[in-house]
């Protein structure tokens, strides 16, 4: 049976850990109302995020919608490059939530996915347009920040929790002080500018 798929990444730019994509689908008698509120997940607070993270894994316990968030390592994206992460990181999501390729799946910003799905539309701006779209941002955004929460817990001086790997200050001088961790994309940190 065809469903209704949204899908958005997290975690495209940061200099550490992996990017995360994120793929949840619905039925078409889905209930609408549900998406009621929802923004992109940038726009929402942390709590705001682990409230609707919460929603979703409540609605699919009730099997109203299931999603998928596949996690594709520092490793990958150093060797084959970040757009190739992503693609691989959106065919497994939808291996695992197993829909049929004439579903309506529907992706954030410029990304695409396996052309066996032919209907599909990418939507500039999705995560703020598409609300199924925003709830895929939502998961994906909150499974990579719990991974990075527990790499600072291996890694306490680089403080992973708070800037997540993105590339603040704090995170640039830590890189500078104590020189790159495992988790470092190194083909990343080429672009690790003085003074950021």
């Amino acid at each position: 049976m065809p469903h209704i798929v949204g899908i958005d990444e997290a975690g495209r730019g940061p200099l550490a850990g992996p990017v995360a994509v994120g793929a949840v689908a619905i039925s078409s008698n889905f209930k609408k109302n549900f998406f009621k509120s929802i923004k992109d997940s940038k726009k929402l607070s942390p709590g705001d995020r682990e409230l609707w993270f919460a929603l979703a894994l409540e609605a699919r316990k009730e099997g109203l919608l299931n999603f998928a968030v596949s996690l594709v390592s520092e490793k990958v994206i150093d060797r084959k490059g970040i757009s190739y992460a992503i693609r691989l990181g959106i065919r497994r999501s939808l291996m695992t939530l197993g829909v049929s390729a004439d579903s309506q799946v529907y992706l954030d910003g410029g990304i695409k996915a396996p052309k066996e799905f032919i209907h599909q539309l990418t939507v500039i701006k999705g995560d703020e347009k598409i609300p199924i779209i925003s709830l895929a941002s939502i998961v994906a955004k909150v499974i990579r920040d719990k991974k990075m929460i527990k790499f600072s817990k291996k890694f306490p001086e680089f403080n992973f929790h708070k800037h997540k790997g993105y590339g603040t200050r704090e995170h640039c001088q830590a890189i500078r002080k104590f020189g790159p961790t495992v988790i470092h994309r190194r083909s990343f940190l080429t672009r690790l500018t003085k003074g950021r």
